[in-house]
């Protein structure tokens, strides 16, 4: 089945304006994002979607491809509807544009529940830590037997009324989709759970779209603030082993 892979990015953010463009180690971040979706292997196009002109001529430096999309869309999700009705796919993946940090091979593993024909939208589960269910900007998960989500939450769920056998399930923000739920998700308003947690996957799953879960690798950090990206820069310099001014 053909893949294409596409990530939001835009300017505007409220705690980190630029953000898509600031420096990690001499790499703007979408650049990060960028190279690990196309070291996943899944898909025939990777493409930045963004509102903004800047990104679009800093993608075109490091040899990306990025489209021009609305200033209007409410979310990620909706700007990549917007890709999809004129880029041809069988499934379209979602990797956001904070996530400098995230695996090639966790993006690999969205793709995997959509080998199968019956399943209209994928994303992507790791193991909780210490800290997490307690931890409002931390998504929870729970699933069925099946493997499909049966509610994200930002609290800690399943509630433990009785000892836990297992961790909790925290979710990482990569989706894949089929383009009809795509077109769907972009005609509807937003619904109820979704407006309460702040989690736009539940406006899938309050009309009745099943989630499929996969088994892949936290990253250890998105960003949302100038503070983010410094850590993210130390971690990246580590791995990297030069100092975070030596690039």
């Amino acid at each position: 089945m053909s893949c294409a892979i596409v990530i939001p990015a835009r300017m505007g953010s409220t705690r980190f304006p630029g953000k898509p463009l600031a420096d990690l180690c001499g790499k703007p971040m979408v650049q990060w994002v960028y190279e690990a979706a196309v070291a996943s292997g899944v898909a025939g196009r990777v493409l930045v979607a963004t509102p903004d002109k800047e990104i679009v001529a800093a993608c075109g430096a490091f040899g990306a491809e990025a489209v021009l999309t609305s200033a209007a869309h409410e979310t990620g999700t909706d700007r990549i509807a917007e890709v999809a009705r004129t880029v041809e796919a069988d499934f379209y993946i979602n990797v956001q544009g904070d996530e400098p940090l995230m695996s090639s091979p966790t993006i690999a593993a969205v793709a995997g529940p959509m080998q199968d024909a019956a399943v209209k939208m994928a994303s992507v589960y790791g193991e909780g830590e210490e800290g997490d269910e307690e931890n409002p900007a931390v998504v929870k998960v729970v699933t069925d037997l099946e493997g499909y989500a049966l509610y994200f939450s930002r609290y800690a769920i399943p509630f433990a009324r009785n000892p836990r056998k297992t961790g909790i399930k925290k979710h990482i923000g990569l989706y894949a989709y089929r383009k009809d739920v795509l077109d769907a998700f972009a005609k509807w308003p937003p619904s109820e759970l979704e407006q309460v947690e702040s989690l736009e996957q539940l406006r899938f799953m309050e009309h009745g779209v099943r989630i499929k879960m996969a088994r892949g690798s936290a990253p250890a950090l998105a960003v949302d603030t100038p503070a983010q990206a410094d850590t993210v820069r130390a971690i990246l310099s580590a791995q990297l082993g030069v100092g975070p001014g030596a690039i």
